[in-house]
């Protein structure tokens, strides 16, 4: 056998193996795994299903050509489509938002979100509810007998209740305008000193005597303010009181216990905001004052209903729905209500800054003046800005606001007859 020391060649390869035979090794071992697994499968491939899979094979199948991408200048349209779900008790899910040009109708199954409230370390007492206006379900004999005592002197000779020959009706009251503290409750009235003389309720009300023929005497040149905690209240005992103005205010405890004893025994307040519509300062604060008057936990501002007999039975019957108030608001009517009739009532569209122009006795834009050339009947600032900053003050829009005014006034005159005149009283 030859020696491999004589051939350096072969001694040279067999050095370099014993050098090198951790990674041939490696090596073999790695070839002989591939060898063996390489043509193992492992794991399965998941198919998955085509979106929104319906009857058809869904609206999207992988048989479908795919179809290239919008342009990018051409920025895709926002829509929006209802989802329909059962009624629950949690609150639904209204709409869904998707930015496809072509939205598909769908129902789903409401998903119902657990409602969680924080711990308390011990339970809440209870609330006692205030106590409620009268008896719940009837009036009593009592309060029948308080109301018909303090509203006998509005008409001359009973009929047969609201909306049954009002044409024919005769009436008399005075009308008093709500004078309090903190606010400006003269801001659609006229005074000098102490007098009211011109503006929102006594063109009002001279409209109404007026148009009446006299029948109702409404004594509009002698239009008061009344301080809310003055006992005059129950002595003149007026069918209602007007509470207006354009701040925030504040009643006394003395005006508040006034005036929930005054529409306790038959009265109303009506409240007409000067600026119109919703969250206005004057707007916040006349419900949440009229809330400490009728406190009741069950008794709420609610809109009246268009079957409400001031649009049902109405003096005049063309005026069937609420008319639009300055700049075109058109908020509905508001009342609480005791007993089932009307307690406290809010205009919120300002028909007051409306009645500060005057009409004569056909109806039309009394444009009169004095001997110093003076408006009588119309508030020149407001006169002024027609049509620049204060719309909707066209001779037909103003005399249906007035109309309305009238509609409202012998509602609150005649609203109890049938309670307190042997009817039957009712809630």
């Amino acid at each position: 056998m030859p020696d491999d020391s004589s051939n350096p060649l072969l001694q040279k390869l067999v050095d370099k193996f014993n050098n090198s035979r951790f990674f041939t090794i490696s090596l073999i071992l790695h070839l002989l795994i591939i060898a063996v697994f390489g043509t193992t499968v492992l794991f399965e491939a998941i198919q998955e299903p085509p979106d929104f899979e319906g009857e058809g094979g869904g609206f999207v199948s992988s048989d479908d050509a795919a179809t290239a991408p919008p342009a990018a200048s051409a920025a895709p349209q926002e829509t929006t489509f209802t989802v329909s779900t059962p009624p629950t008790n949690a609150a639904p899910m209204n709409a869904i938002t998707t930015m496809s040009a072509q939205p598909l109708d769908f129902t789903m199954t409401q998903v119902m979100t657990p409602q969680l409230s924080a711990p308390t370390s011990a339970p809440a007492a209870a609330v006692a509810p205030a106590p409620a206006a009268g008896p719940v379900g009837q009036m009593s004999a009592g309060d029948a007998a308080a109301i018909g005592a303090f509203t006998s002197g509005w008409g001359r000779g009973r009929g047969t209740g609201s909306g049954t020959g009002l044409r024919q009706r005769e009436f008399e009251f005075e009308a008093f305008i709500g004078r309090y503290d903190g606010g400006n409750w003269n801001s659609t009235v006229r005074v000098v000193g102490d007098q009211i003389t011109g503006g929102s309720l006594p063109n009002l009300l001279y409209f109404i005597s007026k148009q009446s023929r006299e029948k109702i005497k409404t004594n509009e040149r002698n239009v008061k303010a009344i301080r809310l905690d003055s006992d005059q209240i129950f002595a003149d005992k007026p069918p209602f009181i007007f509470i207006t103005g354009s701040r925030d205010f504040k009643l006394t405890d003395k005006e508040v216990e006034n005036l929930r004893k005054y529409v306790r025994m038959g009265g109303c307040i009506w409240g007409d905001s000067s600026v119109p519509g919703k969250r206005s300062r004057f707007d916040i604060a006349f419900r949440r004052e009229m809330k400490r008057v009728i406190p009741d936990v069950d008794k709420n501002f609610e809109p009246l209903p268009a079957n409400h007999p001031i649009f049902s039975k109405a003096y005049y019957s063309e005026v069937r729905g609420v008319p639009p108030g300055l700049n075109f608001y058109q908020e509905p009517v508001y009342a609480l209500r005791i007993f089932g009739e009307i307690a406290i009532l809010y205009t919120a569209n300002d028909y007051g800054d409306m009645w500060q122009i005057g009409l004569d006795g056909s109806g039309q834009i009394d444009l009169g003046v004095n001997e110093l050339d003076e408006f009588v009947a119309i508030n020149p600032a407001i006169w002024d800005e027609r049509d620049l900053y204060l719309n909707n003050l066209t001779q037909p829009s103003i005399l249906q606001s007035y109309k309305f005014g009238v509609n409202i006034i012998v509602h609150l005159l005649t609203r109890w007859e049938d309670k307190v005149s042997g009817a039957g009283p009712r809630l």
